[in-house]
């Protein structure tokens, strides 16, 4: 990609304080919006020739920070905010890849658990080592801006109920 040589968001700034009235919050979603676009494109290249994507990556990473390695298909589906649809969809990917399987729950037989295979462990490390080196895709920050960064989007997300204290 060559980079242009003058920044299209100021640019547009300008012209939307102009024309529109204060710019502020246009130049900072329009800069969220480009900046998430660089990062899923870093991510995407360094996951692809583990086969896999950002959503696959995400459900093996999920899975292996639980403490069992398996979690119901409804909670994964909670905590990565994804329409059920998406996570048979990711599931039935990673199951045919065999980096997850379905399992019945011992307790209840209307759920099932989804568990990570010795193969997507080793997967998982694979990839990880891969985002960790082009550090999930964000340059040009410190440590501590990363971490200012991360808080101030964190009160985007807390405002617009993603989360609660």
């Amino acid at each position: 990609m060559t980079p242009l040589p003058f920044d299209p968001i100021a640019r547009a700034a300008e012209l939307w304080d102009e024309r529109v009235g204060s710019a502020t919050s246009m130049a900072a979603v329009t800069s969220v919006m480009r900046v998430q676009q660089i990062i899923q494109s870093a991510v995407d290249a360094a996951l692809k020739p583990h086969g896999l994507t950002f959503a696959r990556y995400e459900a093996l990473v999920l899975l292996y920070f639980s403490r069992k390695g398996a979690l119901p298909m409804r909670v994964m589906g909670e905590r990565l905010q994804l329409h059920p649809t998406s996570v048979t969809n990711i599931v039935d990917r990673l199951e045919s890849d065999g980096l997850v399987r379905r399992t019945p729950h011992p307790t209840d037989r209307r759920t099932t658990l989804v568990e990570i295979t010795d193969a997507g462990l080793q997967r998982r490390e694979a990839a990880t080592e891969a985002v960790v080196r082009v550090n999930l895709g964000l340059k040009g920050l410190t440590d501590r801006q990363t971490e200012q960064l991360t808080d101030l989007l964190a009160k985007v997300r807390r405002a617009s109920g993603d989360f609660e204290d």
